[in-house]
Order: structure tokens, then sequence, then C-alpha cells
């Protein structure tokens, strides 16, 4: 595979009518020559959640997070194990599941973990060349490659596992034309966009967080780098991420392209609990921890979001008063007071600079979040800012008795 075929647009990223210099800003995506790739990703192909209503999540994100209903599978379908959303937003694809009979694997995998990512699902040009390799490095192969064909073709799939109960299903759908898989059946809904608001707030996915154990960080960078042939790209140790009272380490590999990129984190001894030991605990083992969702204008996704009621993480107003922050940042295309006033945080490094925020969490349990990011040339993850979100993670979880 040449460089430009590395960097052709997936089938999302064309649905969503992005090209590949929105991406470049977007997501930070890079040129890369998959010629000697064991393991060429393409790019994402969908995010699977595990949640105790799907009915209502579905509703939820499309009337709070603008996202569209494209797809669905259930008992209507002759899927009697289930209800299955599928929504879009961009080049962004979210698969809402529910359990409906009462042994539904679903219901198990949410009663251990509360809602969740059970899969993280990638779009590959050979299926069954990445699970050769998978199997010959020693990855666990939970489902071997097969096909799966309905009227609008066949779409050749396979899974391995990752950390914890998460998977990575690998699809090759270049044969298909479906709205999403065999088994769904097109899908809208009245749930529309209002007037007047945006086509979509987020355009497409930056890159999924996972938490894992002490001690297994390095164990699961090195799974990426053998078994899926990803690269170092960030490690955060020491005091990069640290306060008074607790630490974590956090190590990033990234597909060659950059457009999939995994940031793995794990506790550091602290004096109390960090989010990792919160998220740990509560999730009951590793997971997916937040979504980094990318947006070209991020004040607009946050105006719209706080209106519909997310809540973000508060920055102190000594965050944006700190002249060292004002001297390292430089010049970005809104001025700080309107950053302070949506509590966005702001860093640059050598490539530029970058804007985000940061959700509470978004279900009962203090397990997963979303990540909002606006890049203008930065290929970093807000260095800079870790300290200050750190400690706004700290006050929350300070404030559900679990520091």
């Amino acid at each position: 595979m040449s460089i430009e075929q590395a960097l052709a647009l997936t089938s999302q990223e064309r649905t969503a009518e992005l090209d590949l210099e929105q991406l470049r800003r977007l997501v930070g995506l890079v040129e890369y020559d998959t010629g000697a790739d064991p393991f060429p990703v393409t790019g994402w192909d969908a995010v699977v959640w595990s949640v105790g209503n799907a009915t209502q999540a579905a509703l939820l994100y499309q009337a709070v997070f603008g996202m569209e209903l494209v797809a669905y599978s259930g008992p209507e379908t002759g899927n009697r194990d289930r209800h299955a959303y599928v929504l879009r937003s961009g080049a962004v694809r979210f698969v809402v599941k529910g359990g409906v009979a009462p042994d539904s694997p679903l219901l198990d995998h949410h009663r251990r973990h509360g809602d969740g990512i059970v899969d993280i699902a990638l779009e590959v040009p050979d299926v069954d060349r990445c699970i050769a390799h998978a199997r010959a490095g020693g990855a666990t192969v939970l489902e071997d490659p097969h096909d799966i064909s309905d009227a609008y073709g066949t779409v050749r799939i396979a899974a391995i596992a990752t950390y914890g109960d998460t998977r990575h299903t690998l699809v090759d759908r270049s044969g298909y034309s479906g709205p999403y898989l065999p088994g769904y059946v097109t899908r809208t809904s009245s749930a529309g966009t209002p007037t007047g608001a945006p086509k979509r707030i987020f355009q497409a996915l930056d890159h999924v967080v996972g938490n894992v154990e002490l001690g297994q960080m390095d164990t699961w960078v090195d799974f990426y780098n053998r078994i899926m042939g990803f690269t170092n790209m960030a490690e955060f140790v020491g005091e990069d991420i640290a306060t008074e009272y607790s630490a974590l380490m956090s190590k990033v590999v990234a597909s060659g392209n950059h457009r999939v990129k995994f940031p793995l984190n794990e506790p550091a001894p602290g004096k109390k609990r960090s989010q990792i030991d919160e998220y740990l605990e509560f999730y009951r083992g590793p997971g997916a921890q937040h979504l980094a969702l990318a947006t070209d204008d991020i004040l607009q996704t946050v105006d719209i979001l706080r209106a519909r009621g997310i809540q973000f993480l508060d920055a102190p107003d000594s965050y944006y008063s700190d002249p060292q922050l004002r001297a390292r940042i430089g010049e970005v295309r809104v001025p700080i007071e309107e950053l302070r006033s949506r509590g966005i945080l702001v860093d640059r490094d050598e490539d530029g600079y970058l804007l985000q925020i940061f959700t509470k969490p978004i279900g009962d349990r203090p397990t997963v979040f979303f990540e909002f990011i606006e890049r203008h040339g930065s290929l970093g993850f807000g260095k800079g800012n870790f300290q200050a979100l750190f400690e706004a993670i700290e006050r929350e979880q300070a404030q559900r008795g679990n520091l």
C-alpha cells in the first residue's frame, strides 16, 4: 500500500464529506507508507457501547450531541437479544447497544462495568493478514475471519482482545454498501437537528484513552507495538501528570498515519487515589476512559452542549491569568477571555497549538467522559494543561468522596 493509499479517505470520512486537509487539521493526520506494515489500519470503524438503556441513550446522543440515527437492529429486525442503534456525526460512528433478553451478555457486561465501551472497531484493508500477524504474536483471537452478507454486499470481520473486557473488531467493508453491517436496517429519527443548529458539532474521532492497572501500561504499549504495528508517539511520567495528592503515568501509541491514537494510562503512587484508581474501582477493571472528539469550532460546540445540559470540568481563573501560560501559548484564534468564559484550555507545542475541554462523567458511575479538541497544527495532547486538568478532576473526586 502506497502513501497515497494510506491517506485515502475511509468510507466514513467520505460519507461525512471530509477531505484530507480537514483531517490533517482535525486529528493531526500524517503521511505514512504502510508497505512494510504487517497490521495496516485504515482508520476508525465504530465505537460500540454497552448501556443500560440503549433506546434512551440513542435519543441522548441525537438530542444533546447532535448525532444522526442511521441504522438499527433489534427484535423488530429478528435480533431478539438486544437493541442496537447506529449514530453518526461526521466521521464518528457510535453503536449503542442494550440487552433485551434477560440472559444477554450485554446485560452481564453492564452489571459489571456500567455504561461503557465494549468494542473499538477498526477498519483494515486485509482482515486475514492482520489476524495471522496477531495470532503469531500471541494475541487472543476472539473471532476468526469470516464473511457476513446481505443484499448490500459482504463484510469480512474478525476480533481480537485488548485490555480488560474491551475488544478490537477488525472490519473490511470495501465490498459493502449497506447502512452499517448485515443484520441492520436503515433507520432515521424525528429527533433531528433543531432549526438554526449546525449540521454537526463534532467531525472526527481524535483518540481513545484506555486505563489499565498499575504495572500494566508497558505491557499494553508492547501489545500495540508488536501486534498492531503502532508506534510510540508520546510519554508522560513523573511530574508530567502529578499533584500534591495523586499521579498517573501515560504513554501514547498510534497507527502509522495517526488516524488511530491510543493513550494508555496507569496509576502512579501518591498520597491519595488518582483518577485512574477511581476509574478502575468503579468500572471494575481496565477499560476505555474517554473519547476525544475533534471539532473545528470548539467555542460553538461548548456553547451548544452547555445549553443542552452537558457539564464540563471547571478550570480555575488563576489558570487564565498565569503569566507563564500567556507567554507560552502566544497568539491563538480567540481571546483568552473567550476561553476563560467557557473553561476551555489551551496548549502549544513545536507544531502549533490546541484547544480542549473535558466533560464530567456522562453516566452514573465516575468512569467514561468526553474530551472535545480543536487542533491548530499541534500533534500533542495538551501536556501543559495536565496540572490544571488533574486538579479539576481531583476536586470532582473529593466531592464524590473518592479522593
